[in-house]
Order: C-alpha cells, then sequence, then structure tokens
C-alpha cells in the first residue's frame, strides 16, 4: 500500500513515548496509524517504529516495512511454509514477491517465481529455482506441482490457480481485483471440503515482532532488499505511474533527494 512505509531518524517524541528518544534511526508501516509517508516529516505512533537494521541506510530500510511482513505473514502464518515444500510467487518481480523468495528460500523450499520476461534474470539472481514469464508459459496448466501458492498480484481466478496446488496445497493471495478476492473468500469453504486445497485471502496486520525479525535477517545479510530506483520527492506521481504499470523490479522508494544516479 502506497505512502505506509518509513524510515528516518526520530526528531522529537511526545510525553507518553517509552521506546524511542530524538536521533533514534527508526523504520516502520504507517498504515495503522494515518498514512502519510510522502512527506519529509510524519507522526506515527511508537508502536509503528521499529530500531532500524544497522548497516544499512535510510533508503535500504524504507524498502522493508509493510512488503516484507506481507511476504512472512503470507508464507509462515497463513501458508504454513515446511522445509522441502515448493512454492510458487505469482507477481515475484515486485517488494513483496522479492521479499518472499529470499524467506522462503531461508527455510529450505524449492521456489518457483512468476512475472514479465524482463524481470526473470532478477527473480534467479536473489535466489528462485525457476523463473517463468506469465506471458509464456501458464503454471496452473501442468497440473498438480505446488505445496503453497503465494498470489501477490490476484490477477486470476483462485479456482483456475488451483489446479496447480497439489493436495492438501494451499493458496494465498495478499492482493488483487475485488471479483477474484470475492470469489476466493465465498469458494474457499467448498474447495477445501472437496478437493482438500485450502484458499486464503491474507488480511495484513502491522506487527513490530514481525519487522523485528526482518531487521535481524537484513542486519545477518542473509536479506537484502532489492530497489529498482529512487524518486524525488517531486516525482511520487511518476513513482506511482511506474508501479501500477509494473515496470519496477523490487521496490520503488521516494527520498528527499537521490543517493544514487539512476539516469
Amino acid at each position: 500500500m502506497l505512502g505506509a512505509d518509513i524510515a528516518g531518524i526520530v526528531i522529537s517524541v511526545g510525553s507518553g513515548a517509552k521506546r524511542f528518544k530524538p536521533g533514534d534511526e527508526v523504520f516502520g508501516d504507517l498504515s495503522g496509524c494515518g498514512w502519510g509517508g510522502f512527506a519529509e516529516y510524519v507522526c506515527a505512533s511508537e508502536e509503528a517504529l521499529t530500531p532500524k537494521p544497522a548497516g544499512i541506510t535510510h533508503v535500504q530500510a524504507a524498502a522493508i516495512p509493510q512488503a516484507a511482513v506481507l511476504a512472512l505473514q503470507g508464507l509462515r502464518n497463513q501458508g504454513n511454509l515446511q522445509k522441502g515444500e515448493h512454492v510458487l510467487i505469482n507477481g515475484a518481480g515486485g517488494g513483496v514477491g522479492t521479499f518472499a523468495i529470499q524467506y522462503a528460500k531461508l527455510q529450505g523450499a524449492e521456489v518457483t517465481a512468476v512475472d514479465r520476461g524482463e524481470k526473470l534474470d532478477m527473480l534467479l539472481e536473489i535466489g528462485a529455482d525457476h523463473a517463468l514469464d506469465y506471458t509464456k508459459e501458464d503454471f496452473a496448466a501442468s497440473g498438480p506441482s505446488y505445496n503453497l501458492i503465494l498470489d501477490v498480484v490476484g490477477n486470476r481466478s483462485a479456482f483456475a490457480l488451483k489446479r496447480a496446488l497439489v493436495k492438501g496445497g494451499t493458496y494465498v493471495m495478499i492482493g488483487g481485483l475485488m471479483p477474484h478476492i470475492l470469489l476466493t473468500l465465498v469458494g474457499s469453504p467448498f474447495v477445501s471440503w472437496l478437493e482438500k486445497k485450502k484458499l486464503s485471502l491474507l488480511i495484513h496486520k502491522p506487527n513490530h515482532g514481525d519487522q523485528m525479525i526482518w531487521k535481524e535477517l537484513v542486519e545477518s545479510g542473509q536479506v537484502t532488499p532489492r530497489i529498482d530506483r529512487e524518486y524525488t520527492l517531486s516525482e511520487t506521481s511518476q513513482a506511482i505511474r511506474d508501479l501500477g504499470e509494473g515496470r519496477v523490479n523490487g521496490k520503488a522508494v521516494v527520498c528527499l533527494k537521490k543517493t544514487k544516479n539512476d539516469d
């Protein structure tokens, strides 16, 4: 969700603040306390914030919060990911997908990533075992193959994609078109009963404990945020257009000023 992820330095705190003080470096997800991340200054509940991972920039930290937690909650909470399982990530080339690939590999899964052809090299580079171009290959057409499907884009019906699940497999929808979301919610009990396959919709819950997991993974070098482009605050509308058109590999980050040359 746009404008939720932030990273920066605490300027001041309220009288009831206990976890942070001015000068602390933090990152966090504002979606539970008012949004407003496209700004020079933001006001946030301290429960939405976590100490910034050591050894990375604020730009890198800003790429983590919501996308990484969605990936974690989808794979771990909803998907109950286990070592040795075969996981497919649909829409793997964005922020959630790039974190999901890295987390699934750390858990010992075999990962198939699906996205546009120009993103496949990047997906393999960050750890995917297989990368499929959805414009050329329908992963659901070959029948049961996957224990878990994490659907970041939700551009196809879950009833079409469930063909790719093995018996006892799980489909987790993170985002998508409203008709597909509604069909997933309505149809999941029947699919579970008739086919022994689970269809679920992830409801994002900002969580400080989950942020701490990513803090530790990034600090240890086990996970690296994948940032395609940095945009200045005045370029926010262009960043949103690029994201909407699927032209961003991993994350786009809006900064007060660019820290690298994207030309």
